[in-house]
């Protein structure tokens, strides 16, 4: 039992692969949780749209109280003994009035709602590309929050070693100093080397902590719950190198961002015909039934109380006449978005063309950079390792040896970065192609 209180109380760790860590926030991710809303809100509306059509019943109840009833001045000649030229004072009714009906109302002809249902697909199709499109800049988020953590993680351990061994250096050179067979530019030239890779260690450092922070936030985790990646960074890069990616041949109406502009080419188009819809005449049926009571007092709901019914039925029709021309304005305006929203289908067509064109130079530029960087790692290793030995045997001076430390360290940080990029691009070119 006091094992199990202990499990439960310990704060729950998260440990993802890349892919894990992708599905885990297209279900938890803040901006995907709303996309789904989106969709579901964009069902609801369509029955709005449909049902404002179907029939529809409203009840209304009211009641008056004439505190003071209306006098009517009537000729005298209508009663007895009335004299003429004189007048009888009279009220109408009683001081209470309760009326109570139902009314149902169904559209016959109405343009505008015809139009309305017809949108009503296109606007479904909208929400669903809108979820899409949220879902790849999720991914995107993912990808690139994932490859920052392990960029920065590999920093860590990398500025560690590279700590180790000038500690080890300058101890090294230290003693060399104080027995008098060096000299005290040389402790001086490792001392600034070492200061310099201690503070990039603190940053990273923190780096790390950040870069976990945002890979939590983009995932929907809290931020401070402990994350644990299953990735290696260089495994990764190497399994994101796919050079078949770059053969593939584009089909555009995949493309998030052209199936967004189809669906605004759609929307101006049922928006000019909702325009010239409104030249058309509307028809509404409808049916009342109702009941009346009268009396001196609040009797109402007693047994007895006499009630009035009565009913009607009929039809509206309204029929656009003339509206200076403001009808016709309005037609016009719709129809020239609706030529706006073909040049910009047009637009977007070619900048898609050219963004796949630019996501497959950047592609094949990070897996050339990677290639190249991994080789100049390994240059700038074997001659840091080189000026060493020939600083301590006395070939070398300081000056050299921090010159091959600097590039090395150059280099250690140009290979991170090639890889977070060989990953980032790919992620680039696969939304493009939507694959």
């Amino acid at each position: 039992m006091l094992v199990s209180s202990w499990s439960f109380g310990q704060e729950q760790t998260y440990s993802f692969t890349l892919q894990e860590a992708i599905d885990f926030a297209l279900k938890n991710n803040y901006s995907a949780i709303n996309a789904d809303r989106d969709v579901l809100d964009a069902q609801k509306q369509k029955w709005e749209t449909i049902a404002t059509g179907l029939p529809q019943i409203s009840g209304a109840v009211s009641y008056q109280n004439l505190l003071i009833q209306q006098v009517v001045q009537l000729p005298g000649e209508i009663i007895p003994d009335g004299e003429p030229g004189t007048f009888v004072e009279v009220v109408f009714g009683q001081p209470q009035q309760v009326n109570a009906a139902a009314t149902l109302r169904q559209q016959l002809f109405d343009g505008s709602y015809i139009v309305g249902v017809q949108a009503t697909k296109a606007f479904l199709s909208y929400s669903a590309n809108n979820k899409e499109k949220t879902e790849q800049e999720v991914r995107k988020a993912v990808v690139e929050a994932y490859g920052n953590v392990l960029l920065a993680e590999e920093s860590v351990v990398i500025l560690e070693k590279n700590k180790a061994t000038l500690e080890k250096n300058l101890f090294e050179t230290t003693k060399i100093y104080e027995n008098g067979l060096g000299d005290e530019e040389s402790v001086d030239q490792l001392q600034i080397t070492l200061s310099g890779v201690e503070n990039q260690l603190k940053n990273a450092i923190r780096l790390k902590d950040i870069t976990h922070q945002m890979l939590n936030l983009i995932m929907g985790i809290a931020l401070d719950a402990p994350t644990k990646l299953e990735e290696d960074l260089d495994n990764l890069a190497q399994r994101q190198i796919d050079l078949n990616l770059l053969e593939s041949e584009l089909n555009i109406e995949n493309n998030v961002d052209y199936k967004l502009i189809t669906n605004l080419n759609e929307q101006r188009y049922f928006e000019w015909k909702l325009a010239k819809s409104r030249a058309l005449p509307t028809l509404n049926a409808f049916a009342t039934y109702g009941g009346l009571s009268f009396g001196e007092e609040f009797s109402f709901f007693d047994n007895g109380q006499e009630w009035f019914e009565f009913s009607t039925i009929g039809v509206d029709l309204n029929i656009p006449i003339f509206s200076s021309f403001k009808r016709s304005a309005s037609t016009q305006r719709a129809k020239i978005a609706l030529e706006k929203a073909k040049t910009q289908l047009t637009e977007t067509q070619e900048q898609i063309r050219l963004q796949l064109e630019n996501a497959k130079s950047n592609y094949t530029l990070a897996i050339e950079q990677y290639d190249t960087s991994k080789n100049n790692l390994n240059l700038a290793e074997r001659i840091e390792n080189k000026n060493q030995i020939k600083y301590f045997e006395g070939i070398a001076s300081s000056f050299e040896l921090r010159q091959a430390q600097t590039q090395l360290y150059t280099a250690q940080n140009e290979y991170l970065q090639s890889m977070v990029e060989v990953i980032n691009k790919k992620t680039e070119l696969e939304i493009i192609l939507n694959e």
